[in-house]
């Protein structure tokens, strides 16, 4: 099988203003990624997914962009960003940027131009109304229609009104977008991951939504909800509200349009999408060439029954597709809980952090970690709304405590657990200041977990065969070196059990069999698999036999194990 590089890559997600500060103002910088490059390297990665490093008033930590072409001054300058690219390429580590489609920042010259007047060269770059046509919500801050004294307009945006959503229909605005993609590829960028897809285009007839509460009281109805029926009204509540505002006619044509422009260039440049629908993949090659399997994620444990539903519908979604499709899995990014924390359960969380690493290093398809991920970064709870940066948190504080009346405490607290700042903490770096994120004196510019003091840091785990970074270097090392885990078919066997899961990965040459055991039992299984009777260990969280007959394989409690079959 003839595999592309973005199919064999391991993928490694990071969050640039968290991930290393080169320059000691408390901040992360290319400076300290490009330093960083050989710990990766060391790692297994070989390709890296950098969350916005664009100029931005951050409102949204950079997902509102204010230039396209342009680095943020606190990260660096366009110089350092080639170097970063140039020794990343040189150790073989490819590089694949964020791309904000749907929406600017408010501060953007577009923007500025746009809101001047009625009648100027970009009048109708964004979506604008006399009067506000209906009652839709940003799903950041509330009414999605804000309004400009400029024009006596008001325009709309998807998320929070710093961010107003361009006008995909002006041909303008595509040629003017294309042209940005197209400064990042001839530059080397080896691709996009693309933001927020789906919200795009709106309906054109602008409906109103028929949910009888605001953002705010939509948010504090979930954090009430404690039956599954309560959940379920959430949900549909959520989705009632803004069933308009995504997901609209237009998006695989515009798809297939930048799919276009990046098969003009040499290298497999590659698209991969902030969604889970396959249809974003169009015939197998000419829209996206990954979408997320976000469904895996979506659960509030790990559970064997949970992973084969996953698999059994994904993989046969990709399989219908003309052009087979390929995987894409994860479990974590910058929105969401690390999974330390989202799928631990009390004492056996590092145990279960071992499982999850495994799950997705091993399924079919190409992998995405998260930075921190390796050494077991776990959520940091902030409950003090000044030290928050997420404005869609503080956003929540106030209103929770203004216009919903909850007392200051409780909203502090759920505003904590809501901000994606829990999860956006510096990197831990060593037992040292500030987790060895920034010197000591600086202040970050989020706070560092204080557990960097508790062996959550990478220069101690280094040093340590037992810990969980070493774990991820032995298991993504015997990753590369199987071919069956890269290329493999996948294939669930002893469907039937409810704490561990098996299954194959299978080559014409080289056949692997996977067991995750989910549990705190032990427990000696038997597999009948036509044509083979023995297995040679290659990777385990306990100490390896020379050979295991299938007939009786041993399985401590919350072992990973995986042998090639004979």
């Amino acid at each position: 099988m003839s595999l592309k590089w973005w199919q064999t890559a391991l993928f490694y997600q990071i969050y640039p203003r968290s991930f290393a500060d080169g320059n000691g103002d408390g901040i992360g910088d290319f400076k300290g990624i490009t330093e960083k490059l050989d710990y990766l390297k060391t790692l297994g990665v070989d390709a890296l997914w950098l969350s916005p490093h664009f100029p931005s008033p951050n409102w949204d930590c950079g997902y509102d962009v204010s230039d396209y072409c342009g680095v943020a001054p606190e990260y660096g300058t366009l110089d350092e960003f080639k170097t970063f690219l140039h020794e990343a390429h040189a150790r073989e580590i490819r590089v694949i940027l964020d791309l904000v489609l749907n929406h600017t920042s408010d501060e953007h010259p577009w923007f500025l131009e746009s809101k001047a007047s009625r009648d100027n060269p970009k009048a109708d770059w964004y979506v604008w109304q006399d009067t506000p046509p209906n009652n839709w919500q940003s799903c950041f801050d509330g009414d999605a229609w804000t309004y400009a004294p400029e024009r006596n307009q008001y325009y709309y945006h998807y998320f929070m009104k710093q961010q107003p959503d361009l006008n995909w229909r002006n041909p303008a605005v595509k040629q003017a977008m294309w042209d940005a993609v197209r400064f990042w590829l001839d530059l080397g960028v080896d691709g996009y991951r693309l933001d927020a897809i789906g919200t795009i285009y709106e309906d054109p007839t602008l409906p109103s939504h028929s949910v009888p509460m605001n953002l705010a009281q939509l948010r504090r109805e979930a954090e009430l909800a404690r039956t599954p029926e309560d959940h379920k009204r959430s949900r549909k509540n959520w989705h009632n509200m803004f069933k308009n505002q995504w997901g609209q006619p237009g998006l695989h044509e515009l798809m297939k349009e930048l799919r276009t422009i990046l098969d003009e260039y040499e290298g497999d440049r590659m698209l991969v999408g902030e969604d889970d629908d396959i249809a974003y993949m169009g015939d197998g090659k000419d829209e996206l060439h990954l979408v997320f399997n976000f469904p895996l994620m979506h659960t509030e444990f790990i559970t064997p029954a949970h992973i084969r539903r996953n698999q059994a519908q994904r993989l046969a979604r990709l399989e219908a597709l003309p052009t087979r499709g390929w995987g894409c899995n994860t479990l974590g990014n910058h929105d969401c809980s690390r999974i330390r924390t989202r799928f631990g359960r009390g004492t056996n969380a590092l145990e279960l952090a071992k499982l999850n690493a495994a799950l997705v290093l091993t399924l079919r398809g190409t992998p995405f970690l998260y930075n921190g991920e390796e050494i077991g970064m776990t959520d940091l709870l902030i409950t003090d709304p000044t030290l928050l940066r997420d404005t869609m948190a503080t956003w929540y504080y106030e209103s929770a405590v203004n216009e919903l009346k909850v007392p200051q405490a409780e909203a502090a607290h759920h505003a904590g657990q809501m901000s994606r700042d829990k999860n956006r903490t510096p990197h831990q770096w060593a037992n040292s200041p500030n987790g060895g994120f920034s010197p000591a004196g600086i202040t970050p510019w989020l706070p560092v977990n204080p557990n960097y003091a508790e062996g959550i840091n990478v220069r101690e785990q280094e040093n340590d065969p037992a810990s969980l970074l070493a774990y991820y270097k032995r298991l993504i090392h015997v990753r590369k070196q199987t071919p069956a885990l890269i290329e493999g078919e996948y294939r669930p066997v002893q469907e039937k059990a409810r704490t561990y899961f098996a299954f194959l990965r299978e080559t014409p040459i080289q056949t692997v069999l996977v067991v995750l055991n989910y549990s705190a039992r032990a427990r000696t299984l038997r597999f009948s698999l036509e044509g083979f009777h023995t297995a040679l260990p290659l990777f385990s969280t306990e100490p390896m036999k020379k050979e295991e007959t299938l007939s009786k394989i041993h399985v401590a409690p919350y072992e990973v194990l995986l042998v090639e079959l004979r």
